[in-house]
């Protein structure tokens, strides 16, 4: 069952278009990713889909259209997008930040949801009295990912979690999404570099070029697609 359905989406900056004509289905319960070159569209399509762009098309989350929804709305929906650059709260603490993700909800549920989180991301809880500005970059991505989650979403955007991120850090951060979609059955689009990773952790796999989609395929046939590892795995 689709989560997300996306129908003949244009979207892009100003006169500027650069998504073109795109239509996906992101299955509930799986990790989608997509991959592409600088350019291509990747950070776009996150962005149309979380509503902080223009765009123009359909975009069905759940049954319910959102395309025309403000990104409050489309937050509140079930949507959680963790852009790249991770977007952290500096000056705040790590602790501070985490509870900012629940910033619209409302309850005493909010916090199990940190005690939750937090055994995903034990370094986090050594760190909860830290400034998050003073964290390093692999521990600023699991906080943004953290805070995202404290939304509750039913979707994840994630847009180039690996961005300057040690490989050793690197991997586990892609063992824990993983775990969380085994634990959760969390629906998560990834827009990654990294193709390897991606696609060793991911169910599907769209390949987006000059902003339109120009392959669509399930990990394991894109891993194993001569094309595919020629340009993104590195395999000659």
């Amino acid at each position: 069952m689709s989560l997300l359905t996306i129908k003949g989406l244009h979207a892009g900056y100003g006169s500027r278009t650069v998504l073109h004509d795109i239509d996906l289905d992101i299955v509930e319960g799986q990790i989608h990713v997509v991959l592409g070159a600088n350019g291509a569209g990747k950070t776009t399509l996150l962005r149309a889909v979380s509503g902080t762009i223009e765009r123009s098309g359909t975009i069905l989350f759940d049954g319910l259209r959102i395309d025309h929804l403000p990104v409050r709305k489309v937050v509140a929906s079930g949507i959680a997008h963790v852009p790249q650059g991770r977007g952290t709260f500096s000056d705040l603490s790590v602790d501070e930040n985490i509870r900012m993700g629940a910033y619209l909800r409302s309850g005493s549920d909010m916090r199990s949801d940190r005690e939750r989180w937090l055994t995903f991301f034990p370094r986090l809880r050594e760190r909860l009295s830290q400034q998050a500005g003073s964290l390093s970059g692999g521990e600023q991505q699991m906080l943004a990912i953290a805070r995202a989650l404290m939304l509750r979403p039913r979707l994840l955007l994630l847009d180039e979690p690996s961005l300057g991120l040690a490989p050793i850090i690197l991997r586990g951060l892609f063992d824990t999404l993983a775990a969380i979609r085994q634990e959760t059955a969390m629906t998560m689009l990834i827009v990654e570099q990294n193709a390897n990773l991606a696609l060793a952790v991911a169910d599907q796999g769209v390949v987006l070029e000059s902003g339109s989609v120009v392959l669509r395929d399930s990990a394991a046939n894109l891993t194993g697609n001569d094309e595919v590892r020629r340009i993104y795995l590195g395999y000659e």
